[in-house]
């Protein structure tokens, strides 16, 4: 009798694990593989990471977040946010202008420095690409920082929030660069 009661408390156990990992992995987090090179260095082709879910559920993305986002019906890619609503944005001398206002962006500059000499953004206006002056409400601008080698706001177009998957987290593989994304 025992027995029969000590397998029926593993056969709970075990359904109430499945049952918060389904909930987790459904509305909380996701696990991703990064197929391709558009945001070397940061996240390298092959690098697992995890997405927050619930993140953007109760505040809105940031400029130079880490996104992954439904690029279509088959493909989620994963782009740093550079511009969101209310921003112009503008390159000039491969340098990022928002709102008239000269803005660094210190994570590429190990890219500058040691993979590419000479200018790799282009130069472009926001009105240029997309016809918008300003990025409307519910929509954020996103570029890869392998920017010679990134499909994103430049050909895409803007990006609707609500096809936001999630913000990255975390870098979990490979092991030896685990890292927590701010």
């Amino acid at each position: 009798m025992r027995s029969k009661n000590q397998i029926w408390d593993w056969i709970k156990a075990i359904g109430i694990a499945l049952i918060l990992a389904i909930i987790i992995k459904k509305f909380l987090f996701e696990q991703y593989v990064v197929y391709g090179q558009s945001m070397m260095p940061a996240i390298e082709n092959g690098n697992r990471l995890i997405i927050n879910k619930v993140s953007y559920l109760f505040s809105n993305p940031k400029r130079f977040d880490l996104v992954v986002f439904h690029a279509n019906k088959n493909e989620d890619y994963i782009k740093r946010v550079i511009g969101v609503p209310g921003d112009s944005i503008v390159y000039k001398n491969d340098e990022l202008y928002v709102n008239g206002k000269k803005v660094k962006e210190p994570f590429l500059e190990k890219y500058r420095k040691n993979i590419l000499s000479g200018s790799f953004t282009g130069d472009f206006t926001l009105k240029e690409i997309t016809g918008y002056a300003k990025i409307p409400k519910g929509k954020v601008f996103v570029m890869g920082d392998n920017r010679l080698h990134s499909t994103d706001s430049r050909l895409l177009g803007l990006v609707n929030t609500d096809r936001i998957v999630g913000k990255v987290n975390l870098r979990y593989w490979p092991i030896n660069e685990l890292k927590i994304i701010h």
